[in-house]
């Protein structure tokens, strides 16, 4: 519908100053409860079969029977309206039903500010700033709530039956439990589907990691559909990599470059560091494995007298190291690092930076969703050098990758 321009003037002809359109008790506020009531009236009309000042029609036993108040919370702020009633208490209002209390929209601006890492006091904070609306944090906890029916439909809705590449990371977060304040782990799984989307496949909560519980977490995505995995990129989480291979034996398992790095130059003092995250870089970015193997080597015999875990803790985990090393380098970009998860956690640790303890589990769930669908609201394209990367899996991974 469009409001001509002469009615617009005619509404704004007495109007001196343009400010006073949004202010409190201005034509703004003024023309939404007129409207409301407005509509309310043409509903009872309706629902008596005869407009208001018309005589009823012989027969018809229901009239009307004066009004009720009603406060409405909404983003013009509180709205006092007019409910029409009718004697036989039959009528249904539509536009804004009973009990009712606040307008359409009100309650996706309280979940907007949730997302972003908000307090339930800061929002009841911000509400009476921007709306001169008090709502009282029960009233915010329970919009809240109702988000966790979301995340549970969320949580195991089918998934792709193949995704080229799934990262894994976890995010710690402070929750009571027990009148205790502990340390849980938020892990996430991260796919890159066939058109080089990003897409979450889930979070799961736990105190400890372990093949176990790897195991659930993987036969909960093989559950929900997804039957292949090309690449499982991650860091070094206990029992990950085994409950990978159990249940998908074809995957390769790499660890991420950026953390094996990072968890070698824990032992690393200061004056040391650039030089040997030089040296660690000429390892992981040799054209093969055999020249690879021999950086290796290099390396320890410069480093191993100061720090010998280095290069231990690398021929350890060589197995997870060596799978990039079949890819040309700009496509090992896309599969050695954790990036595109670590990108999801930095924005993540914004919001919940906040929240410096959940009361709940589910509040730590319900917080996390709700910034993971406004995030997920920019991967509108693939990630980068997608294209190449694909074109090298269907080599790779022969007979793996459909063909449309």
């Amino acid at each position: 519908m469009t409001i001509r321009p002469e009615l617009i003037d005619e509404l704004l002809k007495d109007c001196s100053d343009p400010r006073e359109v949004l202010a409190e008790g201005g034509l703004l506020k003024q023309l939404t409860k007129a409207i409301i009531e407005r509509c309310l009236e043409s509903e009872l009309d309706a629902h008596l079969g005869y407009p208001k000042h018309r005589r009823r029609e012989e027969g018809t036993t229901n009239a009307r029977n004066g009004s009720s108040r009603k406060k409405l919370k909404g983003a013009q702020g509180e709205i006092e309206i007019a409910v029409p009633r009718d004697r036989q208490a039959s009528f249904e209002p539509q536009l804004i039903q009973k009990h009712q209390t606040r307008l359409e929209g009100f309650e996706d601006k309280i979940l907007a500010l949730y997302a972003r890492g908000m307090t339930t006091r800061d929002i009841q904070a911000q509400v009476q700033d921007l709306y001169g609306v008090e709502v009282s944090p029960t009233f915010i906890s329970n919009i809240t709530e109702a988000v966790m029916e979301e995340v549970r439909q969320w949580q195991t809705r089918p998934l792709d039956a193949i995704y080229p590449i799934v990262y894994v990371d976890c995010l710690v977060v402070k929750v009571r439990e027990n009148q205790r304040v502990l340390n849980k782990a938020l892990y996430l799984a991260l796919g890159v589907d066939m058109e080089g989307q990003k897409e979450l496949l889930g979070m799961w909560m736990s105190q400890s990691e372990g093949a176990k519980f790897w195991l659930s977490v993987f036969t909960e995505l093989q559950n929900r559909g997804v039957k292949d995995i090309f690449i499982a990129c991650m860091d070094g989480l206990t029992g990950l990599p085994e409950a990978v291979e159990t249940l998908y034996p074809h995957t390769r398992v790499q660890l991420c470059m950026v953390h094996m790095v990072r968890n070698s130059l824990k032992y690393v003092s200061y004056k040391h560091r650039k030089e040997v995250a030089a040296d660690l870089k000429l390892i992981y970015g040799a054209p093969t494995e055999a020249e690879a193997q021999v950086y290796l080597d290099l390396f320890a015999k410069k480093w191993d007298r100061p720090y010998p875990t280095i290069s231990k803790l690398w021929r350890t985990h060589w197995s997870h190291v060596i799978p990039l090393f079949a890819f040309p380098e700009d496509i090992r970009k896309v599969i050695y690092t954790t990036n595109a998860i670590e990108s999801v956690n930095m924005s993540l640790r914004k919001v919940t930076r906040n929240h410096r303890i959940f009361p709940s589990d589910e509040a730590a769930f319900k917080v996390v969703y709700l910034a993971i669908q406004n995030i997920a609201k920019k991967w509108t394209m693939p990630i980068h050098n997608w294209k190449p990367a694909l074109n090298c899996f269907s080599i790779e991974f022969a007979g793996r990758v459909p063909q449309s």
